[in-house]
């Protein structure tokens, strides 16, 4: 396996696991209330989105699209 094949994979896992937080910090009591008070997430919640969301891409990318 590559170099850009295990950082790839890495990246994913890693990806995932932040969308599950972010995912998991939606559905708590005080990110509902958050949600509902303001009509958005909170910073925290955002930053696990958004940085699950764009290292699962790159991992993705590096794991199944580069040779």
């Amino acid at each position: 396996m590559g170099s850009s094949k295990l950082v790839g994979v890495v990246l994913l896992v890693v990806g995932i696991a932040l969308l599950f937080f972010g995912y998991q910090s939606t559905q708590s009591v005080g990110g509902e209330i958050s949600e509902t008070l303001t009509g958005q997430y909170t910073d925290e919640t955002m930053l696990f989105l958004i940085g699950g969301a764009a290292a699962a891409a790159a991992g993705a990318f590096l794991t199944f699209f580069r040779k």
